[in-house]
């Protein structure tokens, strides 16, 4: 499971439904609200990572091999398949790295 980083959504894989799970948080008890279950476009999604910025959402499939993009949508934190697709022998894991302030 990830938290968006507005903290406001909780996003987790689902992988023998092969979905992605939405939650919104409710900020005055942490309880979590379901929003939506989106289909996350292969077959076991093992790892799935949100962009620095909070705009994307990027799950990785083992068993299908590729990698599918979903642009979160900031208010409801609703998932839209972005139609984009890249291939990756056994996608275990999605990482970002957030470029530092100093680094040119």
């Amino acid at each position: 499971m990830l938290l968006s980083p507005d903290g406001r959504f909780v996003y987790g894989s689902n992988r023998g439904h092969d979905s992605i799970a939405v939650f919104a948080v409710d900020e005055a008890s942490g309880k979590l609200t379901l929003v939506e279950i989106v289909p996350s476009g292969g077959r076991i999604p093992r790892n799935f990572g949100i962009t620095p910025d909070g705009r994307f959402l990027v799950v990785a499939h083992q068993e299908t091999g590729n990698l599918v993009s979903f642009r979160i949508d900031a208010a409801t934190g609703r998932l839209q398949d972005t139609g984009q697709r890249a291939e990756a022998s056994k996608g275990v894991c999605v990482r970002f790295w957030k470029k530092p302030a100093s680094v040119g």
